[in-house]
Order: C-alpha cells, then sequence, then structure tokens
C-alpha cells in the first residue's frame, strides 16, 4: 500500500505526502520497539530465535532510514516553476542567427487592441489589466494548489495588412494581442475568480476585452534580438526578405515577440526581445 499510495502521491498537496509518511515512520517506531521488548523479556533466547527477532529489527531499521531520506528530499521546497527555465527551446533562443521550432499551444491571458504602443492609452490599460490578474491567477494557485511560479513575461501579437510596416516602425498601423502565459494547471475558474478579485482592486478599464485561451504559432523561425524596440527594423527584414526566402518558408500567422526585458527597468541598448514569426513551407 506504501508503493501504490507514493503512485498517486503527484496528486496531492506535498505537504500531506510529508505527513504521511511521518506517521508512518512513527508507527515503524512503535512496531521495533515492541520487537525489542519482547526479545528482552524472553532472554536468553536459542540462536534460532535470535535470528528470527535480527530479521524483524533489521527490515524495521532499514525501512526507517529510507523513510527519512524520502522525506528529508520531499520536504525540500519546490522551485518555483519558470517557464523561461523549463522551455528554454521556445525562451532562450540564440542571437547569432535565426532559429526553426516549434511552439505548441499554450495558454493565454489575452487583451487585444490597435495603434501606437507608445502612444495609446489602450495598450497601457491591456498590459497593467495582464500583470493584475496574473498575479492573482498566482496568488489562487499559490493558496488553493500550493503550487507556485515566476510570472511569465509580456508577449505581443503583432499584424497589419502589409508585414513591411514593421521594418519601417509604421507603428499607428499595427494591430496587436499582448498576452501572459499561463501554467498548464490553471483553470478557466481560476482565471474568473482572479479576475473577480483584480476588479475589486483597482479601476482596469481593459477587463471587459480580457480572454483566456490557448494559442498555437506552430512552426516559427525566431531570434533573440539585444537592443532597442526601433533598431528591430533590420532583423526584420533579413528575416522577411532573406532568411524565409532561403529556407522556402512563407507567413503563417502574426508576428510575435516575447518581451524579456521591462522596458521601464532596463535601458535600451540592454533590452532582450525574441523575435519570432510562425511560418509555413512553400
Amino acid at each position: 500500500m506504501l508503493l501504490v499510495g507514493l503512485a498517486n502521491s503527484p496528486s496531492l498537496p506535498g505537504p500531506e505526502v510529508v505527513d504521511a509518511l511521518h506517521e508512518r515512520r512513527t508507527r515503524l517506531a512503535a512496531q521495533l520497539a515492541a520487537v525489542q521488548s519482547t526479545r528482552a523479556a524472553q532472554e536468553p533466547v536459542a540462536e534460532f530465535v535470535a535470528v528470527i527477532f535480527d530479521y524483524s529489527g533489521t527490515q524495521l531499521r532499514a525501512e526507517q532510514e529510507w523513510l527519512d531520506s524520502t522525506i528529508r528530499k520531499l520536504d525540500q521546497p519546490m522551485p518555483k516553476s519558470d517557464i523561461k527555465r523549463d522551455r528554454r527551446d521556445l525562451y532562450a533562443p540564440r542571437s547569432d542567427g535565426f532559429q526553426l521550432v516549434t511552439v505548441p499551444e499554450l495558454p493565454f491571458l489575452m487583451v487585444d487592441g490597435a495603434g501606437d504602443p507608445n502612444t495609446s492609452a489602450s495598450y497601457q490599460e491591456a498590459v497593467t489589466t495582464l500583470y493584475a490578474v496574473s498575479y492573482a491567477v498566482k496568488f489562487a494557485s499559490k493558496q488553493q494548489l500550493d503550487r507556485d511560479y515566476v510570472v511569465a513575461p509580456l508577449e505581443g501579437l503583432w499584424s497589419a495588412d502589409d508585414p513591411a510596416v514593421f521594418v519601417t516602425r509604421e507603428k499607428e498601423t499595427w494591430q496587436w494581442t499582448m498576452m501572459i502565459t499561463q501554467p498548464e494547471w490553471i483553470t478557466a475558474a481560476m482565471v474568473d475568480d482572479a479576475v473577480q478579485r483584480a476588479a475589486t482592486k483597482r479601476d482596469l478599464p481593459a477587463l471587459a476585452r480580457l480572454r483566456f485561451e490557448g494559442y498555437v504559432d506552430g512552426l516559427s523561425a525566431q531570434v533573440l534580438h539585444i537592443g532597442s524596440y526601433d533598431d528591430e527594423g533590420p532583423v526584420l527584414e533579413r528575416l522577411h526578405q532573406e532568411f524565409m526566402p532561403a529556407n522556402g518558408l512563407t507567413f503563417n500567422g502574426p508576428h510575435h515577440e516575447v518581451y524579456l526585458r521591462d522596458p521601464r527597468r532596463t535601458e535600451p541598448a540592454k533590452l532582450r526581445t525574441i523575435l519570432r514569426q510562425p511560418v509555413a513551407r512553400r
């Protein structure tokens, strides 16, 4: 039964598993004490009886040692889940050239809008709302499920009638969807509760536009851009005019960016942005 219980332990909160192992160790200590007491009451005993007592005591002490070791392992604080660390293939690309990756469907909080992100009030409202709800979801996960994680970086989908405007930086013509991915164990019900909590704490005009759904890039070309957002033009031009044609690729979805550093706290030259373009083979 012990092994069956351990096989199902991932479905239980960590503290409950550790408490159950402590309880078993207490029972083992009582059994060992009973064996030792019984032997002491019968001394001197025949050799074959001594061997039987030794067998029982050795088994009980061995399981005690195993329980002590297992409890120490399970009682360590669980490292926070961090998608940047856990999915380095998607969130830690090289900066020295474009790479092809296949991005699976991921769950996102998302808000749509349009216009220049530097001047659009709706853009700032969207970002504020995404972070407010994301942290409310994180709090609920830790409180209800005992599962903590690092809030994922802000991401953006950018589209336009003519992709060339991303190279020329005509930002007033851009449509965007700002979003933050959520851990796979977060449910729609948890998001709904988080939205209600966030709404009671502050005014969030973009809350009515918020949605929680899956999004998939699929096959994509990506690169890490280091520097100002306004310096992305030449990188995107190489992607569109050189890398994609040379590899028989065409556009297959909105331009996707992942913002690994906060522009409010980082000088432009040190910004780190993943530039990702979903593609299809011709």
